[in-house]
């Protein structure tokens, strides 16, 4: 069954993903791996954003941040990647608190057919934007007729 955002779940190598995107960047990972263009990665890394607290009586869980992927590269960088549609309310809180408590490079992946593949999410935005605004230059006003 579709998700609120139209991905469907698949299963690869027992591993289950939120989206076809998501499965193809594993692949891509994958075949990077076995060429040695990255050294390793993991899948669904979690991040302590928050740690758990009391104040007075009340206990507060922690906030985590479970991303797509965790790269770990040749010259010994970690890169956290995450496959987005579009970035949620709360997922701009937790990429700020993340951004905040962690050194690592986040990545927001998505995948578009029209731009070649997985491209940076804020790339997507500015192509959509000039898409839009090249469509909206090509529209002719009709001027009204009279009756």
């Amino acid at each position: 069954m579709p998700s609120k955002y139209n991905n469907r779940k698949v299963i690869i190598d027992d591993n289950t993903f939120d989206s076809a995107a998501e499965a193809k960047y594993y692949e891509e990972l994958k075949t990077r791996q076995k060429e040695e263009k990255i050294l390793f990665f993991r899948l669904q890394p979690r991040y302590e954003i928050q740690p758990k607290f009391e104040k007075g009586s009340k206990k507060f869980k922690a906030i985590t941040y479970v991303a797509d992927f965790e790269i770990h590269h040749l010259d010994g960088s970690i890169e956290v990647v995450d496959i987005k549609g579009m970035e949620t309310t709360d997922f701009k809180i937790k990429k700020k608190m993340f951004e905040y408590k962690f050194p690592h490079k986040l990545t927001l992946l998505t995948y578009s057919h029209i731009d070649g593949g997985f491209i940076r999410l804020e790339e997507l935005k500015k192509f959509r934007k000039e898409r839009k605004k090249d469509r909206l230059a090509k529209k002719v006003v009709k001027p009204k007729t009279k009756k």
